[in-house]
């Protein structure tokens, strides 16, 4: 890989790594478990590995902005997560901002077209 293609890889990872909070909170108003989650967020157009979303899952519970509860119903236990009250506020909050950053770096590359 070209030194260029680092660079760019590196960047991808970071921009993508700085989304993924809003996109659980996000993708988390109907109860799903994670590798639900893994495959509702992939089939969006979000990457996720597994190895990356648990410990994301378990943050933003211990945060209080996700609820879970167990699932024993099944022949394998499932631990399904939602957003809570508090996850919404940060939720819209975090929305709110991103359009907001959003609608700065859409100027800055319409006037940079230019």
């Amino acid at each position: 890989m070209k030194d260029d293609d680092k660079v760019l890889d590196n960047l991808l990872q970071e921009l993508k790594r700085g989304s993924l909070v809003l996109t659980v909170l996000l993708n988390s108003a109907e109860p799903c478990y994670g590798y639900s989650m893994v495959n509702n967020l992939s089939e969006a157009g979000i990457d996720i590995e597994q190895n990356t979303l648990y410990p994301l899952l378990r943050r933003l519970e211990k945060q209080g902005l996700l609820e879970s509860s167990w699932d024993t119903t099944e022949s394998r236990p499932r631990k399904y997560y939602t957003i809570s009250s508090e996850g919404k506020k940060i939720r819209d909050s975090l929305c709110k901002q991103w359009k907001k950053t959003n609608s700065v770096i859409e100027k800055m590359m319409t006037e940079d077209e230019k």
